[in-house]
């Protein structure tokens, strides 16, 4: 009895394993496949670089970066960029991804965080 029992849990646990094992390599095909997008689009002028944003607000804000996001909000793509202030200040930057322009902010004391001489080009 006791064998017919491990036989049967055996075969149930069966479809499982093969959909664990499917999505295991499934997920990271997808996720490959968005990189893969993403970088087409920034190769053809369609989204600005990371880096380009990035160094932006390192020549106009100190702080360190904490988490960067690109989202979809209305089908427009925007980058939104945390960055942990000097005095311990969290602050959100958003850009629009296409153009590269700074369109909003959010958190306190971010005037803390510009560096001296900021132009805001």
């Amino acid at each position: 009895m006791r064998r017919r029992y491990a036989r049967h849990t055996r075969h149930r646990a069966l479809p499982l394993l093969l959909l664990a094992a499917t999505l295991a390599f499934a997920l990271p095909t997808l996720a490959d496949r968005h990189w893969h997008d993403l970088h087409d689009e920034v190769r053809h002028g369609r989204l600005v670089a990371l880096p380009e944003i990035l160094d932006w607000l390192e020549a106009r804000y100190r702080g360190q970066v904490l988490e960067v996001e690109l989202e979809r909000d209305d089908g427009r793509p925007t980058y939104e960029v945390e960055m942990l202030g000097p005095q311990g200040q969290v602050v959100e930057f958003e850009f629009d991804a296409r153009s590269g322009e700074l369109v909003g902010m959010e958190g306190v004391n971010i005037d803390a965080m510009r560096r001296k001489g900021d132009d805001e080009r």
